[in-house]
């Protein structure tokens, strides 16, 4: 049963954890220079990548408990309404910060630090400050608890052969069917040893370094993450676009990862798309997934429903015919990381990458994807699509001889906690990322 999500915003809840980390600021001179230096050399808010608070005063606990959080587990207490992190019931007060890898953000800061937790493992951890206010760093690789677990080196060493079996995956095959069932069977593999939470985990590492392989503007912004250790701690969403023959398939994978159905989007009356959003809730991890839509199937559960062909490919399936299925050759559309986004805009200019105008601009919530990554595409692909009418001839030529757009990478802000997306404001941008909208623009600007 698809559930009804109508995500508000929680300014109570986004002001006593904004309180919180002012004081904590006051009392740590070690978060107080993390928090600049996240700001200045990557437009990331320390906010942005709290995991956890480890808290055992009884005001403060109070404090939290009025603002929405409440107890979901023994001295665990969760705000489920918003973007927030947990608090657990315990000293000594501590703020602890996610990392993509431990041992990454200890030698880009030049700190020695004992590191709890097996190399590889499922949580690794390690204090890197001892003020007042403790600052710890903290690298989930799928684990949903607070303390570190005991692991079997079996187990660990399992988990990197699946890691190392997502990375190497083959992805081009004679036809979708037989790919989506090649990497089906991966998935389910790696289920079976070390369920899905840690599956799932590993499935992203391996998607978003594909997807790099095909963004240089990922690379760029991965290196400034990485050049203050934090990696990837950032993401807000992933986004694939699928063909209507094969979208159930694709988002069978996805559930055997640990997603969850959230809320539809639909264009309203226009209707040329939907998506499905899915939320991995152990680890965090939303996907947007696209797919064409007709006017008449606005209220049809479209993630498991079979979807006939439509006379004409709108852009989710334009793109999957032109690059193939982002499940598999295309990889990922575009990644969303958090960020002050007035900050990581400046930044990447001073790179010389540009951004497109935003889709979303509100107080609560600010998107805006980069002008996008192009790549070369298959003239046979193009060849199909005019000949089956969904493209005329001279968009046809230009795609033949300058490429498609491939990838972006999405510059996201959220305050108060929303969890919510602008569906009118994603309709926009989709629409001027059809292929047939860029060949139009870029005519229009030749001429």
């Amino acid at each position: 049963m698809q559930k009804d999500y109508r995500w508000e915003r929680q300014p109570e809840a986004a002001a006593a954890l904004s309180g919180w980390l002012a004081d904590a600021c006051t009392r740590s001179p070690a978060l107080t220079a993390l928090h600049s230096r996240l700001l200045e050399a990557a437009g990331v808010r320390l906010h942005d990548i709290v995991d956890h608070i480890d808290i055992s005063n009884t005001t403060e606990l109070e404090q939290f408990s009025a603002a929405g959080w409440s107890v979901v587990a023994d001295n665990v207490w969760k705000n489920m309404s918003g973007l927030f992190p947990a608090i657990v019931a315990r000293g000594p007060e501590t703020v602890w910060l996610r990392v993509e890898a431990v041992e990454d953000f200890l030698a880009a800061n030049n700190i020695s630090a004992i590191i709890e937790g097996d190399l590889h493992g499922p949580l690794r951890r390690a204090i890197i400050a001892n003020d007042a206010v403790r600052v710890g760093v903290l690298e989930r690789n799928g684990h949903a608890g607070y303390d570190v677990p005991a692991v079997a080196a079996a187990t660990i060493r399992s988990a990197r052969l699946h890691l190392q079996a997502f990375k190497a995956r083959r992805r081009q095959f004679d036809t979708v069917a037989q790919g989506l069932m090649h990497t089906e069977a991966l998935v389910d593999a790696a289920v079976a040893d070390i369920g899905p939470n840690w599956a799932c985990d590993l499935w992203l590492r391996a998607e978003r370094d594909f997807w790099m392989t095909r963004c240089p503007t990922g690379r760029v912004q991965k290196a400034r993450q990485d050049a203050i250790g934090i990696g990837w701690c950032n993401i807000d969403h992933h986004t694939y676009d699928g063909s209507r023959a094969h979208y159930r398939h694709s988002i069978r994978i996805f559930e055997k990862l640990g997603y969850e159905r959230r809320e539809m989007l639909y264009a309203g009356e226009l209707a040329g798309w939907g998506s499905q959003v899915l939320e991995q809730p152990v680890i965090g991890s939303t996907i947007f997934a696209d797919v064409d839509l007709a006017p008449h199937e606005l209220t049809v559960d479209f993630a498991h429903e079979i979807l006939p062909e439509l006379p004409k490919h709108r852009r989710a399936g334009l793109l999957t015919e032109l690059l193939g299925e982002s499940i598999l050759e295309a990889g990922l559309n575009h990644v969303a990381a958090l960020y002050d986004h007035v900050l990581l805009h400046g930044q990447l200019v001073q790179q010389n990458i540009s951004m497109m105008a935003p889709f979303t601009d509100w107080p609560h919530l600010y998107q805006a994807l980069t002008e996008g990554d192009w790549c070369a595409v298959d003239p046979a692909r193009v060849d199909r699509l005019e000949a089956g009418g969904h493209i005329g001839a001279d968009e046809a030529e230009r795609l033949r001889l300058e490429g498609s757009i491939v990838t972006h990478l999405e510059n996201i802000e959220r305050n108060d906690g929303y969890k919510g997306f602008n569906r009118e404001g994603i309709d926009s941008v989709l629409r001027k990322l059809d292929p047939r909208a860029y060949l139009a623009n870029a005519s229009d600007a030749g001429s």
